[in-house]
């Protein structure tokens, strides 16, 4: 994958924040409002603080070493059995969980047409996969950043302006950056903090920096473009959660289906609320459903050293893949719960890992260079990592429970 100098200033950082503002963070932001009200808006803080330190991360890698964090993955185990070990566990978390991801994102984008339709989801659901396979077989990153840009700051300007307009109470709103854990909250503080820091995302920005970027120089314009992305999406998902819980938690409703979620943008779009939520909705999951193929293929291209980039037949084949893969698990109704859990599962195997190994790589300073970590970034990112773990294996332990 070449690397290409372009004159734009962003475009990488959305592509990580369009990823992760999809169903997943709407439903779970939405839940954790009605839930809870304001109380979990901190872990919200947490986990965007965290996606936008672990994201510089790989632009510096980058940067410095000249890799992406596939290639990386692939270059850093000596031994052969490292090299093969290394491999099977990046292919087998990031694809097969990139096609949980994408299963989610199809079936959340359908439900988003579904409710301003009277067409059965299954149409909708081939729809967003041939939406998808042709927007990523035109193999122009340019096009794809700028649409991905526009959805973000469409999805972002509905939320925002919808808090604005209900004048949420501003000392509620600052109690929820105070850390605290209601009774029975710890299921949404993990989906919170998992639908915003997303293993596959270290992949794609990564591979996208070497795309835009090429000089230690450009280290200040990636850290511009990552803090106005990550966040914007930051803010439109603390946005969900206070619209969430002035139209449910404070009013005594609970929110107990898809069809419910509308009501938060009634204040703003009134009658039209259903109409512009539910293509809000579909936005949301179209966005998230070209970033997750598109980071298993980049993932898989860069650990299995394959040549020409987007070019290749295998970068196209694992794409694809993950999209029929997304749709078949769609559009056959397999249970969701198992979907979601082996997501949780790929995430908690793989973002440990690939922290850890960031870590180690950005102390190396043969490859780094200029770009090698500090002290004060060494203990900053492995309190991190010792939470992001911990939160990894408590995934994995509740996989086998």
């Amino acid at each position: 994958m070449a690397a290409k100098k372009t004159k734009s200033s962003f475009g990488p950082g959305f592509l990580v924040t369009a990823a992760f503002i999809g169903p997943g963070t709407v439903t779970a932001c939405s839940m954790a409002g009605a839930r809870f009200g304001y109380a979990l808006i901190f872990t919200l803080v947490f986990a965007t603080f965290t996606a936008l330190f672990l994201q510089g991360m790989t632009g510096r890698l980058a940067l410095g070493s000249g890799m992406d964090l596939a290639q990386a993955l692939r270059a850093f185990p000596k031994k052969k059995m490292s090299r093969f070990f290394f491999i099977i566990l990046t292919l087998s978390s990031i694809t097969f969980g990139c096609a949980a991801y994408e299963a989610g994102n199809i079936i959340g984008g359908s439900l988003g047409l579904e409710m301003v339709t009277s067409v059965p989801k299954k149409v909708w659901v081939l729809l967003i996969a041939c939406c998808a396979v042709f927007i990523l077989s035109l193999q122009r990153y340019k096009w794809v950043e700028k649409f991905l840009i526009f959805l973000v700051f469409l999805m972002s300007g509905s939320f925002v302006t919808t808090m604005i307009i209900v004048r949420p109470n501003p000392v509620s709103i600052l109690k929820g950056f105070i850390p605290s854990l209601p009774p029975d909250s710890l299921y949404l503080v993990l989906a919170l903090i998992g639908t915003t820091v997303v293993p596959y995302n270290l992949f794609l920005h990564s591979a996208a920096v070497r795309q835009k970027w090429t000089s230690p120089s450009d280290m200040r314009t990636i850290w511009k473009d990552l803090f106005i992305s990550i966040g914007l999406g930051g803010l439109i998902s603390i946005s969900i959660i206070i619209t969430s819980a002035v139209a449910f938690h404070e009013k005594g409703i609970s929110l107990e289906s898809g069809a419910q979620l509308a009501r938060q943008l009634k204040p703003l779009f009134q009658s039209r609320a259903d109409i512009l939520f539910g293509f809000g909705f579909f936005a949301a999951g179209l966005s998230s459903a070209l970033t997750a193929p598109y980071a298993a293929a980049f993932a898989s291209s860069g650990v299995l050293g394959w040549k020409n980039g987007q070019r290749s037949f295998g970068f196209k084949a694992v794409w694809l893949g993950v999209i029929i893969s997304g749709v078949i698990i769609s559009f056959f109704d397999f249970n969701p719960l198992a979907v979601i859990v082996f997501a949780q599962a790929a995430n908690g195997i793989i973002l440990p890992v690939a922290s850890i190994f960031l870590l180690i790589v950005l102390n190396n300073r043969r490859n780094m260079g200029a770009l090698t970590n500090r002290l004060q970034q060494n203990i900053l990112g492995g309190i991190i990592i010792l939470i992001v773990s911990a939160l990894g294996l408590w995934s994995i332990f509740k996989l086998f429970l």
